[in-house]
């Protein structure tokens, strides 16, 4: 069968838009989503492409409520889809505005709220932390063949806390930490950015310095006699204790015994997000609204807008204590 001038268009044009799609660093399921989306709402609507207009987008969302009974967080999905094609198409020059340009549906986002800690609290929870799991921490109960191992992952995972709870790193970040992007002569560690996060670059606390010296010159080296080949991430794995070395560069499961050990020192602690929302939320209030979202890595202002949700809630509970009627 021959394929008409048309159809070889809309073929390219949507080979074209996969591979926009992927330079945006979107996640494959994401991908196909959202072509799976434009696949709907074309077959839906009797209309070029090109000639497709606002009205006819609130036509359709109207029709996926009224119809298809979409609650608006799902509707919301389908815009989110529908907005990258057409915003793909202005970019091709295929069309001179994008019907979905300013539309949104409100009523779509679940605001979570975090019991906040402070600067200070954060320290405490550190040095909680360090004293309970390291410093004075009881292995006598641990087998004398494992208890070395033992003892380097909790020294290492004191180290990752610090840079929790003053870098406001996320843990996959932490995952991705290399030699190179510590530098301890000016006090500046560099974070990478992700399919969600942009790279940036915080300064140190002096409290730190000494801190990661000391994992630098006597905790790492240990880590890594457990490893078959050089390694340069600044935070290593451990073998699993029936085994001599690990090839595992993974470091993402440390995190569930670390959650496990900081709710035993802390009822209200609940997960790493809650640190990173704190660190966040206290940077607000002493650098502001745009130097935070470079801080904390955010591509868009209204993901760091966010937070000062969770600064008025704090606002709100103080008040609560100092004036209860």
């Amino acid at each position: 069968m021959r394929v008409g001038r048309h159809q070889k268009e809309n073929i390219y044009l949507k080979q074209e838009y996969i591979s926009y799609l992927q330079s945006k660093n979107l996640a494959p399921s994401s991908i196909a989503h959202y072509v799976r989306e434009l696949a709907l709402f074309l077959s839906w609507i009797d209309k070029e492409e090109t000639q497709i207009t606002k009205p006819d987008i609130l036509k359709h969302l109207e029709y996926l409520k009224n119809k298809r009974n979409l609650e608006n967080i799902s509707r919301s999905r389908v815009l989110n889809s529908l907005n990258h094609y057409f915003s793909f198409l202005h970019k091709e020059q295929q069309i001179n505005v994008n019907p979905c340009a300013f539309l949104k549906i409100r009523g779509t986002k679940k605001t979570s709220l975090y019991r906040i800690y402070t600067t200070e609290e954060l320290q405490q929870l550190y040095d909680n932390f360090y004293l309970l799991f390291v410093r004075n921490y009881d292995n006598s109960h641990i087998p004398k063949n494992q208890r070395r191992q033992s003892d380097l992952s909790k020294q290492r995972n004191a180290v990752i806390l610090n840079i929790l709870i003053n870098q406001g790193a996320t843990t996959k970040e932490i995952d991705t930490i290399e030699l190179c992007d510590l530098d301890l002569m000016n006090a500046t560690l560099k974070i990478r950015g992700g399919r969600k996060s942009s790279e940036r670059i915080l300064m140190l606390e002096a409290t730190q310095i000494g801190i990661l010296m000391n994992y630098l010159q006597n905790i790492r080296p240990q880590l890594l006699e457990y490893h078959t080949q050089e390694n340069e991430k600044l935070f290593l794995t451990l073998p699993e204790y029936s085994k001599q070395q690990t090839d595992s560069p993974n470091l993402m499961h440390v995190f569930k015994p670390l959650i496990k050990q900081l709710k035993e020192i802390d009822s209200n602690f609940l997960n790493f997000k809650q640190i990173r929302a704190s660190v966040i939320t206290n940077w607000l209030k002493v650098y502001g609204l745009r130097k935070t979202q470079n801080m904390a890595g955010h591509r868009h202002i209204s993901t760091t807008e966010r937070y000062k949700v969770n600064d008025l809630q704090q606002l709100t509970d103080d008040i609560s204590k100092l004036h209860p009627f």
